[in-house]
């Protein structure tokens, strides 16, 4: 009888930890909401209450320490959700960076995960702070990675948080138009996760394994619809903007030029689940510059999108390929340009583009985008059009196979000096396979790409295998892509041509008890570079990577590196000595990195280089500190030195970096951002301040000021101006 009562028991706390049901929704009773964060309607009373929640971190086994209840109804319109948030004690202080929306990181928030169509693949997210600060984004991938989340999306839902003694409260409506979904679906995917930071402990509805992210799609419960959903009706959505600019290049003239530019963008629901994005016109003035780096590479950097016209369903586009040495279709480059003289990007028209993009159905995706950009006739570069084209097919559970093609055109005639013809194309077409297993343990990616130009030469594919593996205890990945010497992806990102790459690693999880570490992983880590049927590059790596119960992360690593020299590289990246073509180096090195306890008032983070470097010697230090009076004040200082002693005839070389950011929050609706870069690399400082006001959700007044100059004669206190802009910008959206 005693082992029957014990296994009895044993079944039912398995079944209460891991078998929750799903959350069956009811229609509100209510005939109206209001989003106060108080929860005074009937509809809340009737509506079904969730906890039970799991803790994700410091560990994955137990029942959360202070539980969430959160609860789900709809009406015609919205989707309404809230929830009650348990604290450790009756007087605490919630962790906010400011009263800017779009939040991350160790902050106090519930968040929410909502995929419609169930492919545990793509997922909206929406998040409440205990001040009511909002955020929402996209996820793609399933949530692998951490850039699988992208917040720059925005899009209209409402939400208000009130605090009491012992627990706050979350409130929000979405409207079914912010979202995509199948007509007449009765189920979706949904997960409910929170960040509590006075215990650091992170807990999720549905148990998620501490070796995945807490946003990983595999892992999610269902939320079943009382009824069928009805099409959402007319989803239209128009953004007109005015800006004007008053700005000067003083490389070419002292004189000030001034101008008003309108356009406009328009979201269309053709179905449910796919959506038509047109701009005519459109203006970027108001996305924030690029952090600049300190580049020690031989190759170009990469920057992530940010501009909102391309976010939406991103991944059928920019996740083809591979991401750091092969990508057919980069949409940064259409409309932006790098100012190689300041090292910041800067606006090249676009005229007019469409993108369509989204669900056919549950099992086919479709994106089509054409766009047109305006000629720059000071660097005789035409109109040129661009034209992308990807069809997705789900496989399986979480995998899928899809086939991508990639446009250039130049117009013929477009510059009066031009006599460039449609010849002049570039092509890129292929074949992607990403398989992920229904537990996320298993992950692979397999592509094969062609490029196709005027000028048809050997050597213009690229392929990648790719299969890794990750479960609580042991972690290992095999690699291997190659890019042909003629692979050329003009609207692409293609650092290096004529490779072959061969990338093994295994690693090993500890998860220690009692200690300052949650989590060490031990990784040994090879990278095998041939390049024209020699090895040009190596890099074999001894990791330690741990996270901390403070929520901070430490990591270092011991690095051996082989490169051979192709063509003369000048260490420094500041048009100094070269070395010398044909020469090769072998050179090892010691790199740390530390995350302090972003909870903190004051937090910081410490990395840095000592060891080798080619023929010499690196040192070099990088910190980020930070502080904040919250939730209206925060200071962000990023500095980075590198000290390089280089033998004769290269000279020793000190590279500073240095980056003060103010964020300063007046309410949640008026921001003002300001920061100052000086890159010794590129001798510049680079001055930015944005005001931005939302007088409206997604409807913004913004006034952007940036100003760069030469630092050549920082020694003798001599700046000169480069450039100047004064801009400001109106966008108000229309739904229809």
């Amino acid at each position: 009888m005693r082992h029957i009562i014990f296994v009895g028991f044993i079944l039912f706390y398995a079944a209460k930890l891991w078998g929750q049901p799903n959350y069956q929704i009811k229609k509100a009773v209510d005939a109206t909401f209001k989003i106060d964060g108080i929860l005074s309607e009937k509809s809340w009373t009737e509506a079904m209450a969730a906890s039970d929640f799991q803790q994700y971190f410091p560990s994955d086994s137990v029942l959360a320490d202070f539980q969430t209840q959160f609860f789900f109804t709809y009406d015609e319109d919205n989707l309404y959700f809230a929830a009650r948030l348990d604290n450790v004690n009756n007087e605490r202080e919630y962790v906010t960076p400011s009263l800017r929306r779009d939040y991350r990181g160790n902050i106090d928030g519930i968040t929410l995960e909502i995929d419609p169509f169930q492919d545990n693949t793509n997922a909206f997210q929406f998040g409440i702070n205990p001040f009511g600060i909002q955020r929402e984004g996209l996820i793609v991938n399933g949530g692998q990675r951490g850039n699988d989340l992208s917040l720059s999306w925005d899009n209209k839902w409402y939400a208000e948080a009130t605090q009491h003694e012992g627990y706050w409260i979350a409130e929000a409506a979405i409207p079914f138009k912010t979202l995509r979904f199948k007509e007449g679906s009765d189920k979706w995917n949904i997960n409910v996760y929170r960040i509590d930071t006075q215990t650091g402990e992170r807990s999720t509805w549905t148990p998620i394994q501490r070796q995945f992210l807490i946003l990983s799609l595999a892992f999610m419960k269902e939320l079943v619809w009382d009824h069928p959903l009805a099409k959402a009706g007319p989803n239209i959505s128009l953004i007109p903007y005015v800006a004007s600019n008053l700005e000067a290049d003083f490389d070419v003239s002292s004189d000030y030029s001034s101008g008003i530019s309108t356009g406009l963008d328009a979201k269309i629901a053709v179905t449910s689940g796919l959506n038509l994005d047109l701009t005519v016109n459109p203006d970027f003035s108001q996305v924030e510059l690029d952090e600049q780096v300190t580049n020690l590479d031989r190759f170009e950097l990469f920057f992530p999108e940010r501009r909102q016209f391309f976010l939406e369903n991103d991944d059928l586009f920019s996740n083809s390929g591979h991401p750091n040495l092969a990508r057919p279709f980069f949409s940064r480059r259409i409309g932006v340009a790098r100012d190689t003289s300041t090292g910041v990007n800067v606006q090249n028209k676009i005229n007019f583009g469409a993108r369509l993009s989204g669900k056919l159905n549950n099992n086919w995706r479709i994106g089509v985008l054409a766009m047109q950009e305006d000629k720059i006739p000071d660097i005789n570069k035409p109109t040129t059009n661009y034209s992308v084209g990807i069809l997705q097919r789900k496989i399986f559970k979480r995998s899928s196979i899809s086939a991508i093609m990639v446009n250039k055109d130049p117009v013929s005639g477009s510059l009066s000096s031009d006599s460039l013809s449609l010849e002049s194309y570039n092509r890129v077409a292929g074949l992607d396979y990403i398989l992920s297993s229904a537990d996320a343990k298993w992950y692979g990616k397999f592509f094969y790409h062609r490029s196709f130009d005027d000028n048809p030469q050997p050597g213009q594919d690229a392929y990648l295998g790719f299969i890794s593996y990750n479960s609580n205890t042991w972690t290992y990945s095999l690699a291997a892509v190659g890019v042909g010497e003629n692979y050329d992806a003009a609207v692409g990102f293609v650092p290096r041509q004529g490779i072959f790459r061969l990338n093994p690693d295994f690693g090993y999880n500890f998860f220690p008890k009692r200690s300052i570490f949650n989590l060490i992983t031990v990784k040994i880590e090879t990278e095998q570079i041939w390049n024209n049927n020699r090895r040009s590059d190596y890099k074999n790596s001894l990791n330690f990577e741990s996270g901390l119960i403070n929520t901070g992360r430490l990591s270092f690593s011991l690095n051996q590196r082989y490169t051979y020299l192709f063509s003369d590289f000048d260490p420094t990246n500041t048009d100094g000595q070269s070395l010398l073509e044909g020469s090769d180096y072998i050179y090892n090195s010691f790199e740390f990195n530390y995350q302090g306890d972003q909870r903190k008032l004051f937090a910081a983070d410490l990395g840095g280089y000592i060891g080798q470097y080619f023929s010499g010697s690196r040192y070099s230090i990088r910190t980020v500190l930070r502080y904040r009076w919250q939730p209206y004040f925060a200071i962000r200082m990023q500095a980075s030195y590198n000290r390089l002693n280089m033998p004769a005839p290269l000279k020793n070389t000190d590279l500073f970096l240095i980056g003060p950011r103010v964020d300063l929050t007046f309410t949640r609706s008026l921001f003002l951002t300001s920061f100052f870069q000086y890159n010794s690399q590129i001798e510049n400082l680079n001055i930015n301040a944005r005001l931005q006001w939302r007088f409206k959700p997604v409807s913004d007044l913004f006034i952007v000021y940036t100003d760069n100059y030469g630092t050549e004669q920082l020694g003798d206190l001599g700046f000169q101006a480069k450039n100047r802009a004064l801009i400001m910008k109106l966008t108000y959206w229309f739904n229809l």
